[in-house]
């Protein structure tokens, strides 16, 4: 670990332009990235945090293929809706570029041919898929198949999302074409690899020896596991119509591959700020006072722990990174996010949804950040942080402390008079958080830390149920001048501190206190006097409102309405069965019908006893139904009957005749009625 550096550089990973940003990229990345950044601010450091749109590669001329434009339609697209959710939701980055920009396309073609130049790659003619009724050759990511390794049947061809093991579409079983369906066939092309095997030893001692205390167990485990299965040359470049020109002779038609050009992607966002700025980008790449962090999720943690830095390492006159702290995966409502399956909370929408709220998401992200293992968000569980938490001890707190302030003294801070042992413990122990909230920060551990900042408000709210100045004002009010003021400083350290974490409840804090915004994180230790007497503050204003349960159950239904559509989407028609004559379908006698009695059958879990008026009679059918409805539900319901079934004795109650079902999306039984909702075409009557 680097101490005291000079300045730091922060990346974030760049998110993909062929879909919005959703709350597991904002829980892996985004929000530990940008809290990390606001607290070294806070500590006065020069900070540099960089990110921007990855706009190459094959997800991109997928996405591009499925909705019938132009890879650049797509970009643009999604570069303008993930830019403005960034900045909705203050996610500070000093510069968001795009990979698509010229300066970028300079970057890495410069990066490539000093690599070139220099003899670091190998170049080789190998064996690829191809697909001939396509007639092109099959990126990784345009080939599904099974996994060699878990047996998943949908595996890419680059990475397996069931098991989370990198391939190569060539270790697929059965791979077959995502442009045509059509099964691959091997062909020449000549491409230019990075022989990783060069640098084993230099990461051995770099990652499994130099970091084997400072990285999270997660990531170096990961490391470990690659480094000791062996490292091979990787291909930099890919067969492809949307990307960086490979720039050499005889690379005509070739691109750069989308994980050697993306994470340069970082170095062109820095050159494009120094531009911008007037500033010199060497310093924060090229100085070994640099500090240089990358946050990441934990499925690019090869690219960023082994293949980045064997590039920086080959270049020679980049620093490698301090720290990669990678997060795991956040699942949803028990389920796997998925951009593909829309099973995702994005954020454009929850901005649209829940307006002036966004520090209700990062409080509720970051309190469940998956920072060791996977975790799961639940829409009751950001209800309960922020009814349970923000509300009532946050919020609770600073609306207490105005309030009294605002009834007491007409809003002026008191002059505190002699400090009770009480006091001064309370102070004392408020000064002292700042560096336990700072250890957590510093090690990556962004829950801890947000569970400090929470102490602090608790520790407020603490002080004033003891001091109880509502009822001391009527015996001692000198006595809560100096209980006021006390609050006071709490409430004031609390619109520092919450600031990395909570940017937008930080500025609405400062506007009710009217404190000094040029106040630093070390003040908190440092300055008795955050908010001296004789300074007046606003009026009380919520600082979070109570989430009431049916904009919960708005958003458990709209994700319950993506799965049902989710399942009718994949849903498998029965295929038509053996052609009969009209004389077959003749002999079938369907009458319409209506339930006019319904029992259960004693110890038979599936069969109600029904009494159904056909029309030409009153008949009993005995049906399988029973887990699908209750007897009072169904009295009344019209429905088809088959009425010259042979008689059938099912539990000593003869059966005459049958009722005719289907199944809906979602696999319930539905009486067959084609106007019934959520009853398909194609859906089997038996």
């Amino acid at each position: 670990m680097l101490q005291n550096p000079k300045r730091y550089t922060i990346t974030a990973a760049l998110p993909y332009t062929n879909g919005p940003i959703h709350i597991g990229h904002l829980a892996g990345v985004y929000v530990p990235s940008d809290i990390y950044s606001r607290y070294l601010r806070l500590q006065g450091r020069d900070v540099l945090f960089v990110c921007g749109s990855d706009e190459h590669g094959v997800a991109i001329s997928m996405k591009a293929k499925k909705e019938g434009v132009t890879p650049q339609e797509v970009i643009d697209k999604y570069d303008g809706i993930i830019r403005k959710s960034f900045s909705d939701f203050g996610i500070s980055f000093d510069n968001y570029s795009r990979t698509s920009a010229k300066i970028h396309h300079d970057t890495a073609s410069e990066f490539f041919k000093t690599l070139y130049d220099k003899g670091d790659f190998i170049e080789e003619v190998t064996e690829q898929l191809y697909d001939a009724k396509a007639d092109q050759f099959l990126a990784d990511r345009f080939v599904v198949g099974t996994c060699p390794k878990c047996g998943n049947e949908e595996a890419y061809g680059d990475q397996c999302e069931n098991c989370g093991s990198t391939l190569n579409a060539t270790d697929l079983i059965n791979p077959k074409s995502t442009i045509t369906g059509e099964t691959p066939i091997m062909k020449s092309t000549k491409h230019w690899f990075l022989p990783l095997d060069r640098y084993e030893d230099f990461l051995k001692e770099w990652i499994l020896v130099g970091h084997k205390n400072d990285w999270k167990p997660n990531v170096y485990g990961q490391v470990k596991s690659w480094i000791d299965g062996g490292l091979e040359p990787r291909a930099v470049t890919r067969d492809l119509d949307w990307g960086i020109d490979v720039p050499v002779e005889g690379a005509e038609g070739k691109k750069l591959y989308v994980w050697f050009d993306a994470p340069i992607g970082y170095i062109s966002s820095t050159k494009e700020w120094a531009l911008r700025e007037g500033k010199d980008w060497e310093p924060y790449w090229k100085d070994q006072d640099t500090k240089l962090v990358h946050f990441i999720g934990k499925d690019n943690i090869v690219f960023h722990c082994i293949i980045f830095p064997a590039m920086l390492k080959a270049e020679g006159s980049y620093i490698l990174p301090d720290n990669v702290p990678a997060n795991e995966f956040l699942n949803l409502e028990g389920n796997k996010l998925s951009t593909s399956k829309n099973w995702a909370v994005w954020l454009h929408e929850y901005l649209e949804e829940f307006p002036n709220q966004q520090d209700v998401l990062r409080y509720a992200l970051t309190s469940n950040a998956p920072e060791t293992k996977d975790n799961d968000f639940t829409w009751k569980d950001f209800q309960a942080r922020n009814n349970n938490e923000l509300v009532a001890i946050f919020g609770n707190f600073i609306n207490r402390v105005v309030v009294l302030t605002n009834k007491y003294y007409e809003g002026f801070v008191p002059s505190p008079n002699e400090f009770s042992e009480v006091d001064e413990a309370t102070l004392a122990e408020l000064k002292a958080y700042p560096a336990v909230i700072s250890s957590s920060i510093e090690r990556y551990r962004f829950r801890e830390a947000l569970s400090e900042l929470m102490n602090v408000a608790r520790l407020g709210n603490k002080y004033l149920a003891d001091e109880e100045p509502w009822k001391t004002i009527k015996t001692d009010p000198a006595r809560v001048q100096t209980q006021m003021y006390v609050a006071l400083q709490i409430a004031a350290a609390l619109r520092i501190l919450c600031e990395p974490f909570l940017p937008f409840t930080a500025c609405k804090l400062s506007g009710i206190l009217k404190t000094d915004l040029k106040l630093t994180w070390n003040d908190v230790t440092t300055n008795s006097d955050l908010i001296p007497a004789g300074h007046q503050i606003g009026e009380a204003e919520l600082l979070f409102s109570k989430i009431e349960d049916e904009e919960i159950q708005k958003q458990i239904d709209k994700l319950e309405a993506t799965k049902t559509a989710n399942l009718a989407e994949n849903k498998v028609v029965e295929p038509q069965k053996e052609t009969i004559q009209y004389d077959d379908f003749a002999k079938m006698d369907l009458r319409v019908g209506t339930i006019i009695e319904a029992e259960k059958i004693p110890k038979a879990n599936k069969l109600l006893i029904l009494k159904i008026d056909t029309g030409i009679d009153v008949r009993t059918i005995v049906s399988g139904i029973a887990e699908s409805f209750k007897p009072e539900e169904i009295i009344g319901k019209r429905v088809t009957v088959l009425v010259n079934l042979a008689p059938r004795n099912l539990r000593g109650v003869e059966s005459q005749g049958m009722i005719l079902m289907t199944n809906n999306a979602e696999g319930k039984l539905v009486f067959v009625n084609p106007d019934a909702d959520g009853v398909a075409n194609g859906e089997t009557i038996n």
